[in-house]
């Protein structure tokens, strides 16, 4: 069950996937479409999932899932991820490697591997006060306050001292 994304409760799963490129205005249409299609199909156990998504910046799929109504299953879980795959393939694009760091550099959304962002914090190319995107939140709430936060507030802080 296809539902906005700003009516899911704060308590809702998320996923986030992001891109290693922008995606351009027709692969964001064509990939809204795809998502529509594949949130409304998308079930547990043949239960219907209350879901949504959000696509930000034009390289971040974010999928939530309302677990009050009905809990991510394994096989719902490996239906989103084989999903994911077939984008990756279709469109040339990396959404799930988590060995890669998305931060901002003013209005621009840059993508590192994780070693390359190492060696720009050592090179203090990036600072503490750097904007970066913590893909490893859990919830919608931490989504909306802990995604998109300064790196000393966020685990690529390690790499910063």
């Amino acid at each position: 069950m296809l539902v906005p994304f700003n009516t899911l409760p704060d308590s809702a799963r998320v996923w986030i996937y992001q891109s290693n490129r922008s995606f351009t205005e027709e692969e964001l249409q064509e990939i809204t479409q795809k998502l529509e299609l594949f949130v409304q199909r998308w079930t547990a156990h043949g239960a219907e999932l209350k879901a949504g998504f959000e696509i930000k910046y034009k390289r971040f799929i974010i999928l939530a899932l309302d677990q009050e109504v009905n809990a991510a299953s394994g096989c719902s879980i490996d239906a989103s991820v084989h999903f994911i795959q077939q984008l990756e393939k279709e469109y040339g694009v990396d959404l799930l490697d988590k060995m890669n760091v998305s931060y901002k550099q003013g209005d621009f959304v840059a993508y590192k591997t994780l070693i390359d962002f190492r060696k720009m914090a050592k090179e203090k190319a990036v600072s503490p006060k750097t904007i970066v995107f913590n893909n490893l939140v859990n919830n919608k709430a931490e989504y909306l306050s802990d995604w998109e936060v300064p790196a000393s507030d966020s685990w690529h802080n390690r790499f910063l001292n």
